[in-house]
């Protein structure tokens, strides 16, 4: 009798296993579907834009993605056209699309000027104490990885997106991330295109 509960109980364990796993597989094959008819004119089927105004996906925190898609979705963070894309997305939509482009590597990039020394290397790893800027690596990282479910990665991401984000904190424009509408509001045009630049060539 024992040998047959346990047979028993093992063979539940197994259509369990065997249950999630297809289930699993079905998430990724909608979320590649979703990507393939959708996401990838804007940001390529891995998550590398080519487009610089829009913003490389690959290997970002799944935490942020998925955030940032709930908040497109609700009009927190205002896209007239990523709310449209989100509008009819369910919460495990977004989730499996967040993992999918999480798990693709990134390209990389180069900056135009902003090597070592330059002032886009200055703000992000010192920030400017004269006008209470704080340095960009003290929350995303040195390396520009940043932190998961915290603060997003850096590192690869376009200079034209990045600019424009940064300007788009300043105006109020975006508004789903406080503390940035704060730090943008101190920075000057020539301080955010530097940084920008610095950031597309960080590795």
């Amino acid at each position: 009798m024992q040998f047959r509960h346990l047979a028993w109980l093992l063979s539940g364990l197994m259509l369990g296993i065997s249950v999630n796993a297809q289930a699993g597989e079905s998430a990724a094959k909608s979320a590649q579907q979703t990507v393939n008819t959708v996401c990838a004119a804007c940001h390529a089927p891995d998550g590398n834009s080519v487009i610089s105004l829009n913003p490389k996906l690959a290997g970002q925190h799944p935490e942020y993605l998925q955030k940032q898609l709930a908040e497109f979705k609700s009009g927190k963070r205002a896209n007239a056209v990523m709310s449209g894309m989100a509008s009819g997305l369910s919460d495990d939509e977004m989730k499996e699309l967040a993992l999918y482009f999480s798990s693709k590597p990134i390209a990389l990039g180069k900056a135009k000027s902003n090597g070592v020394g330059s002032l886009g290397e200055k703000i992000y790893r010192a920030g400017n104490a004269a006008t209470n800027v704080p340095a960009c690596a003290a929350c995303h990282s040195p390396n520009g990885a940043g932190l998961p479910k915290q603060f997003p990665r850096l590192s690869g991401q376009h200079a034209d997106y990045t600019l424009a984000q940064l300007k788009a904190f300043r105006s109020g424009e975006r508004a789903n991330a406080p503390m940035m509408m704060a730090i943008a509001a101190k920075m000057s045009d020539a301080e955010m295109a530097a940084v920008a630049d610095y950031i597309q060539g960080l590795r």
